[in-house]
């Protein structure tokens, strides 16, 4: 479906009708589309630089995608007395980043519409989920880490711990995570075995978040 997956990034609702006409029905649906603006942060003045267009652009595409995506979903699970939904939001939604401020507003709105929708479907068999990664070797995060690294004449991995000691010094794992210790939480999330996990955050973030929850 990556026409259609194409199509959602660029037209929003259009795109999410393209997949439905080519998926109308899931039991599982894990909305992992997503971007963010990544900027060096200097003052203040830099987030009032920040047009409506990337505010309401990453809305559309990192919130509203998972919402249409979940309308149009979600009915069938529950007459059907089964189903999983997770919506990949990220360690951002607590941390919100002064340097990605309009992305990390996504992120904790995620994790509103996640809750909400795991209450609006209590006691059907239904799960939904919300989990959060920490700084991960996504292709967006590691292809600006290449960047850096090859500016500097480091590698990766020096730009990699550079920007935990700067940017995310409470990691307990002292590293990126990969994006199959991520999808392993996902895998889970969205088995037989995690039954009784609903309306939860769970976090994938190596240990970023400084609170026990």
């Amino acid at each position: 479906m990556v026409d259609a997956y194409q199509h959602l990034v660029r037209c929003t609702a259009a795109g999410a009708e393209a997949i439905f006409a080519q998926a109308p029905a899931a039991d599982i649906l894990v909305n992992n589309v997503g971007t963010a603006h990544i900027r060096d942060y200097k003052g203040i003045e830099d987030i009032a630089k920040i047009p409506d267009e990337d505010w309401l652009g990453l809305f559309q595409l990192n919130v509203m995608s998972g919402v249409r995506m979940a309308r149009h979903y979600l009915p069938r699970m529950v007459k059907n007395g089964w189903g999983r939904v997770v919506f990949v939001s990220s360690e951002s939604a607590f941390n919100i980043p002064k340097e990605m401020l309009d992305y990390g507003m996504t992120k904790t709105a995620q994790l509103a519409v996640s809750r909400g929708l795991a209450e609006a479907v209590a006691g059907t068999g239904v799960t939904v989920n919300a989990v959060l990664p920490g700084p991960t070797r996504s292709e967006i995060l590691s292809d600006f880490m290449a960047k850096q690294a090859e500016a500097n004449g480091i590698t990766q991995e020096e730009a990699e711990l550079g920007f935990l000691k700067a940017m995310r010094f409470t990691t307990l794992i002292q590293r990126f995570a990969t994006t199959d210790e991520v999808a392993n939480m996902i895998v889970y999330t969205c088995s037989e075995q995690a039954s009784a996990t609903s309306g939860a955050a769970l976090r994938v973030d190596g240990g970023v978040v400084r609170f026990v929850a």
